[in-house]
């Protein structure tokens, strides 16, 4: 990895001008610690302190768009493998409810074996909600929209951004969308990019991420432009089938890792 693509790491949070000028201009992905921790979201919803009664009490009557999964754990951004089910927040947060009370075993300490396996076909959602067999594992929140500037009427969680700040060094910026992700169980998400910059902030939980810069596209088969999922890999990179994908045996040498925890943040540039 070239030394100009590394992840940069900050204990302290730059200004708004320093993210602007020194991180924003790099197009190269940078860790925050704690970015987030002032946030009424980061107390208030935390599920060992009550959270999950608070989300209900405060969205539970909202109707969100659900993912149910047919390849569960793993998310992928093709129409084929899931469907979108309408529900109540309440329902969803029940489901979160039975997780939590089954939570035996810390799935943010990863061992070694399990790092290994997980770096297959995570890339931003390794979520550390417990495990358990009486909710279904396959459901899932994905990008509800908490803010839209666009299209408010798609919104459906707006009561939540009351929890939300803007953080120090996005004050400068222009935000065009705040979404949730959120499930009861963990999961991943298939690899892929987006066509804008995101600041992915935890306020729960804890995520793996595995980044690749734009240049490593080619290694990764991106789905045809034509397509619904036109930004996500066509590599299951768990199992990767390299005499389909040739290029995708290089792919790991070229990716980087990062585990964030609650109130850290990362920036991902467009196109990583």
């Amino acid at each position: 990895m070239e030394e100009s693509l590394r992840i940069h790491h900050f204990e302290q949070l730059p200004s708004a001008s320093e993210f602007v000028s020194q991180i924003e201009s790099r197009n190269v992905p940078a860790v925050f610690k704690g970015c987030i921790k002032d946030w009424k979201a980061f107390s208030k919803w935390n599920p060992s302190s009550g959270g999950l009664d608070y989300l209900e009490e405060r969205a539970g009557s909202s109707v969100v768009e659900a993912m149910l999964s047919r390849a569960a754990p793993v998310f992928y951004g093709n129409l084929r493998s899931h469907e979108r089910v309408p529900l109540p927040f309440s329902t969803f947060i029940d489901f979160c409810k039975q997780r939590h009370r089954q939570n035996t075993v810390d799935p943010c300490s990863i061992n070694s074996e399990q790092e290994r396996h997980q770096l297959g076909e995570s890339d931003i959602q390794q979520s550390c909600l417990p495990a358990g067999d009486s909710a279904p594992k396959q459901i899932y929140l994905a990008q509800v929209p908490i803010m839209n500037a666009e299209n408010e009427e798609r919104v459906q969680l707006q009561i939540l951004s009351e929890d939300i700040q803007m953080p120090a060094i996005l004050e400068t910026k222009a935000i065009s969308s705040i979404n949730l992700w959120m499930n009861s169980d963990q999961a991943r998400s298939s690899t892929h990019y987006d066509p804008h910059n995101n600041l992915l902030c935890i306020v729960s939980g804890c995520k793996q991420v595995v980044l690749w810069p734009p240049s490593a596209s080619p290694m990764l088969y991106p789905m045809p432009i034509y397509g619904e999922a036109s930004n996500h890999s066509a590599v299951a990179l768990g199992n990767p089938d390299y005499s389909v994908y040739p290029r995708a045996q290089y792919a790991m040498e070229n990716s980087q890792k990062v585990v964030l925890h609650a109130g850290d943040a990362l920036f991902i540039p467009e196109g990583w």
